[in-house]
């Protein structure tokens, strides 16, 4: 249903696999969904295929799981790392920004230096090692990250969105919600908003009622974050 108003509304729709999702499922039938305005991103040799959006190229890079050869394959790279991995996929992308106008944006699902985590995200550490160093996203316009629940803002263009409910007790003093992203496409200059989501019940009083909304615009200017 939030697809469809999305779209409904004349939004182009940008979805990246996370590390919840099964990626060949959520990829199945992906072509036809892109002439709905639906674009679904979860195949690792597609992370240098942007999805234009006007003059802003939107890349989405599904969950890379460094232990898996069907990521380090395609990506080129022999650390099982989730630097190497994220590394790998980065270089692919400021190669094809190059050819391209200043702004862009990238999608990933990852856990990123800096960010604070909370009881209900899946480890996903590999070899004692999860962080990806901001670093590793330098040279793009913004970066949208999925993975940790917390809304949170890393550096300038670095930015989690967060899950839009809290999904256990150590989420209970989120502030839930959304950013509302306006990229200059002439410059990539970013301009970020914080947009609040209706406040939940007090999650120690009532775990399992929360309150949602559905905030719908062009894309371009509010790119949609990979899903936690």
């Amino acid at each position: 249903d939030t697809l469809n108003r999305l779209v409904g509304a004349g939004a182009q729709v940008v979805l990246s696999s996370g590390n919840h999702d099964s990626a060949r499922r959520l990829g199945f039938g992906a072509r036809l969904l892109t002439s709905a305005g639906v674009h679904v991103r979860s195949d690792v040799s597609a992370v240098a295929d942007p999805v234009m959006i006007g003059d802003v190229a939107v890349y989405a890079v599904p969950y890379l799981d460094p232990a898996a050869a069907s990521v380090t394959g395609p990506l080129e790279v022999d650390e099982r790392s989730h630097t190497a991995v994220m590394t790998g996929a980065m270089t692919r992308i400021r190669a094809d920004r190059e050819q391209r106008g200043p702004a862009s944006i990238v999608l990933a699902h990852c856990f990123a230096t800096g960010g604070a985590a909370s009881d209900s995200e899946r480890d996903i550490t590999v070899g004692g090692v999860a962080n990806v160093p901001l670093s590793v996203f330098d040279g793009v316009s913004y970066v949208a990250l999925g993975h940790l629940h917390g809304r949170q803002q890393l550096s300038e263009t670095v930015r989690y969105s967060g899950s839009p409910v809290a999904m256990s007790f150590s989420e209970a003093a989120h502030s839930k919600g959304s950013h509302l992203v306006d990229i200059d496409p002439a410059t990539g200059r970013t301009e970020v908003t914080d947009v609040a989501a209706f406040e939940a019940a007090a999650l120690a009083e009532q775990m399992f009622s929360f309150g949602t909304r559905t905030f719908s615009s062009d894309t371009s200017q509010c790119p949609s974050g990979s899903s936690s």
